[in-house]
């Protein structure tokens, strides 16, 4: 493994306000309805500290700032609309549209203790919320991790993209496999994308089947058409089931066609991140 970040380094702004309304003195602020578009999705929270300062994100700083102004207000939960319908007339949203969102300057402490415990675990989470509205339960999801096979500057710069976004990454290169066996130590579950970036494509064959039997979300190998073809016929030669082996997403990436290892790299990153985002919007 060429690195591997700690646990409590990587960022998910949510998981972030999530841990801050854990301790005494911070309230929590979570998006319980949308009208129109907005650059959050429904359930994307803020902490406020005692002070004033802010854990997490829900906009470019000014909704921040009015957020921690009104939860000073708030002796009690409360869902405030901001932007379009809103009686703030002198607070307008950017996009022109409306956000309706609860306002809770004590949210149940222990609740959100176990809900970071479970995320700690990797397992989702619940955190009933206390005021009537369209989204009585935030669920949350284990934080993206990443499962990087591969050699060359492809692996490389896959590492250091993820990195740089703080993202839960480790990669595995042939220093650290040997020739037709599974990788060691290597963590797989439902919140996991694993991505094979070989040139020699001989050395992803029992790396497939350790993936392809676990429940990770996605499955991605570069490679043209004729790397496929191989790749299906000697995974089903191995006994692969033939809807697991459909799995594969070959060629990986959103940029067709890449022709240097950095766009390779960004293209595949961009689609493990978009698929994730949509088992985040489900959940």
């Amino acid at each position: 493994m060429l690195g591997q970040l700690d646990a409590t380094e990587v960022i998910d702004e949510d998981h972030e306000a999530l841990t801050a309304a854990c301790e005494p003195g911070v309230g929590l602020c979570t998006i319980v309805g949308i009208e129109g578009s907005f650059s959050r999705r429904l359930g994307a929270q803020l902490a406020v500290k005692a002070d004033g300062s802010t854990v997490g994100s829900l906009s470019d700083g000014c909704l921040e700032a009015q957020l921690a102004s009104d939860l000073l207000d708030c002796a009690e939960p409360r869902v405030i609309r901001y932007g379009a319908g809103s009686g703030k007339i002198d607070f307008r949203l950017p996009c022109g549209g409306g956000l309706d969102i609860l306002l809770d300057p004590f949210p149940d402490r222990t609740a959100c203790r176990m809900a970071r415990s479970q995320l700690a675990k990797r397992t989702p989470a619940d955190l009933t919320l206390p005021c009537k509205s369209r989204l009585a339960i935030r669920r949350y999801l284990p934080s993206l991790r990443l499962a990087v096979f591969g050699e060359g500057p492809e692996l490389e710069y896959v590492e250091e993209l993820a990195t740089t976004l703080r993202l839960d990454v480790t990669t595995y290169n042939k220093t650290h496999l040997s020739l037709d066996k599974p990788a060691p130590n290597c963590l797989l579950d439902r919140w996991t994308a694993a991505l094979f970036l070989f040139h020699d494509h001989e050395w992803e064959m029992a790396l497939l089947e350790q993936v392809l039997a676990s429940d990770v979300f996605f499955v991605g190998a570069q490679g043209g058409e004729r790397a496929r073809e191989v790749r299906s016929l000697s995974l089903t030669g191995r006994g692969v089931p033939e809807e697991q082996i459909a799995r594969i997403r070959s060629p990986v990436g959103l940029i067709p066609s890449c022709k240097t290892p950095a766009a390779m790299a960004l293209s595949a990153l961009a689609e493990v991140v978009a698929q994730y985002e949509r088992l985040c919007t489900g959940a």
